[in-house]
């Protein structure tokens, strides 16, 4: 019986059955392209999102620092004439302001958070304190100013001259040396209820170097 002749193969790969060297190593060869172009493309979009993040971080610290050089000289100014630390005022403007995003700061000029006593020159927001061990949402009357150079005198002035019904209120803040005395003194004062205010004022006073404008 005659044996079956066999069929030999024929193709991209094969031909009369024979492996066809160059076309594998062809196809080896525009596989690795495909997988480096494939790796360019992350590897750009890598770097893009890498890119987009350090600009974001740039604009923001270029903000924060235009923010200082803009507040600096008056609150130097303040220290001159009521002896309130440059740094203290500054760095509670940063904080209670949020470098001066805050609603409040942006429409009404309020870097400070210091209340009103009428609503002929306040505004009514919400706020949080810490009350009791936690914290809670009131609301509450806000002074409105004129520019935020008002605010900031205001400032100095509500620390010198105390409130209405304790004149010597801030007396250790105005009184203190440096800024970790005065930072403490004004939660000892009552200024805030948030029990990490002298650490959150100190930090932001160290990571900015803002007690180098208290000489």
């Amino acid at each position: 019986m005659a044996k079956k002749k066999r069929k030999r193969k024929n193709g991209f790969f094969y031909n009369q059955g024979q492996l066809r060297v160059s076309s594998l190593i062809g196809a080896l060869l525009l596989g690795c392209f495909v997988v480096a172009v494939g790796m360019r493309i992350y590897v750009n979009r890598v770097s893009n999102l890498n890119s987009t993040a350090v600009t974001t971080v740039d604009a923001t610290a270029g903000q924060h620092e235009k923010f200082i050089k803009t507040i600096a000289p008056y609150a130097q100014q303040m220290q001159r004439q009521y002896g309130v630390l440059s740094s203290i005022t500054m760095a509670q403007a940063i904080l209670e302001s949020n470098w001066g995003e805050s609603t409040l700061s942006k429409k009404f000029n309020n870097y400070y958070g210091i209340k009103g006593d009428s609503d002929s020159n306040s505004k009514y927001f919400k706020t949080q304190e810490f009350v009791n061990g936690k914290w809670v949402t009131i609301s509450a009357r806000f002074r409105v100013y004129s520019s935020w150079q008002e605010s900031m005198r205001d400032h100095s002035l509500l620390l010198v001259n105390g409130t209405n019904w304790n004149p010597q209120q801030y007396a250790t803040v105005v009184s203190a040396t440096n800024y970790k005395q005065a930072a403490q003194a004004l939660y000892d004062s009552q200024y805030a209820t948030d029990p990490d205010y002298p650490e959150k004022l100190i930090e932001l006073i160290q990571k900015y170097g803002l007690d180098n404008y208290d000489k």
